[in-house]
């Protein structure tokens, strides 16, 4: 069994080029991974997903355990098998589900209690329960179960999350251990830990001295994309990332926009997942080199021409705007497929171009050119 790794390849000031491996196969970083939080990518075929260069995708504990449930979907040969993905998986471990349920749950120490959206079950997922269900799953990364705090917040809530946060990895990496020693996860399997804190630089601090007292193969930082403008996102990036070790990868959550990943790379973020290019998609919205457009809007009734004619992806290149527009005007599902397979596609050509100029050592040149184009 390959065990899990990460090599830091090389660096272009904050920018960093790397590869995590897995035991089913690398991951080049920085990476962006869809979310299939259900088990699949919404309106994507994972051998489109592939042809596009997707390297990992991301599945939510929390959705599958209410449905089918882990332990069916171990039955039948676990995640991979069961959506027909042979790359690897990373699961979220339904922190931020239980922000988004907060008239449906109540937090103690020792877990979260919670009703389930879909059928009123009463359920409780502690730390060792999500490490649990994620192993029935058989992520490759996993991801310690958090508390994440919606901003703006008081100082005293987003203490005390982070202490909670910070109980929970110590006992998330105990299950784990046990769990690897009784053969519920192999070497090539890592779980990471969490950094909390909000923008507040000190509680971020003490959130990183002690997951790192702890040890973890990776290290997420939660918490951000919830509210704040996007540079006080990036002020607490340069405040937390100094201090997390360079031979660790680095994952921002929940995040973003084109120009989210560009700045967040350049201050040292290797991997990223967010809902927003499949959302977009099926929403009408896709994302080009050139900004992003509005398929519904008028002005693309009688343009033949592509969203990209350079672009690898079908979508992108075959496909003219005039045509999308008649597809989303018409409500047919063809447009959310369409654009959401444009929109990963562009996301892994994004992350590809970064990975591309920090190789070539000229990453602030490519990043002023590509905002002012993406703006």
């Amino acid at each position: 069994m390959t065990p899990f790794s990460f090599r830091l390849l090389q660096t272009d000031a904050g920018a960093r080029l790397g590869e995590i491996v897995t035991a089913r196969g690398r991951i080049a970083t920085p990476a962006f991974m869809p979310v299939g939080t259900a088990g699949t990518v919404k309106a994507i075929y994972t051998d489109q997903l592939k042809a596009a260069g997707v390297d990992v995708v991301l599945a939510n504990t929390y959705h599958l355990m209410l449905r089918p449930g882990a332990e069916r979907i171990a039955r039948l040969g676990g995640l991979h098998t069961f959506m027909g993905w042979d790359r690897p998986i990373l699961t979220d471990s339904g922190g931020f589900q239980v922000l988004s349920l907060a008239k449906l749950r109540k937090i103690t120490d020792e877990g979260v209690a919670f009703q389930s959206h879909i059928d009123g079950a009463r359920h409780l997922l502690t730390p060792e329960r999500a490490v649990e269900i994620q192993c029935l799953l058989g992520a490759d990364i996993q991801m310690q179960l958090d508390e994440c705090v919606g901003l703006p917040a008081t100082p005293e809530t987003i203490a005390a999350a982070v202490e909670r946060s910070l109980a929970w990895a110590a006992r998330a990496k105990r299950a784990f251990a046990s769990r690897r020693a009784e053969g519920g996860a192999h070497a090539g399997q890592e779980l990471f830990g969490i950094v909390q804190g909000g923008t507040d630089r000190e509680l971020r601090a003490r959130s990183v001295d002690g997951l790192l007292d702890l040890g973890f193969a990776g290290y997420a930082v939660g918490g951000l994309a919830v509210g704040e403008p996007q540079q006080a996102m990036l002020a607490t990036l340069e405040g937390t990332l100094p201090r997390l070790p360079a031979d660790k990868p680095r994952y921002l959550m929940g995040v973003g926009t084109p120009t989210d990943l560009i700045e967040s790379v350049a201050r040292g973020i290797d991997m990223f997942d967010c809902v927003l290019p499949t959302r977009s998609g099926r929403h009408g919205q896709a994302f080009t080199w050139d900004g992003k457009l509005n398929l519904r809007n008028a002005v693309h009734s009688d343009e033949p021409g592509p969203l990209d004619p350079k672009s690898q992806c079908p979508a992108a290149r075959d496909y003219s705007r005039a045509y999308l527009h008649h597809l989303v005007k018409a409500e047919e599902y063809l447009a959310a497929m369409l654009l959401s397979w444009a929109n990963v596609a562009f996301y892994q050509e994004l992350m590809a171009a970064m990975r591309k100029a920090i190789a070539e050592g000229r990453f602030a040149a490519w990043a002023a050119t590509a905002k002012a184009a993406l703006a």
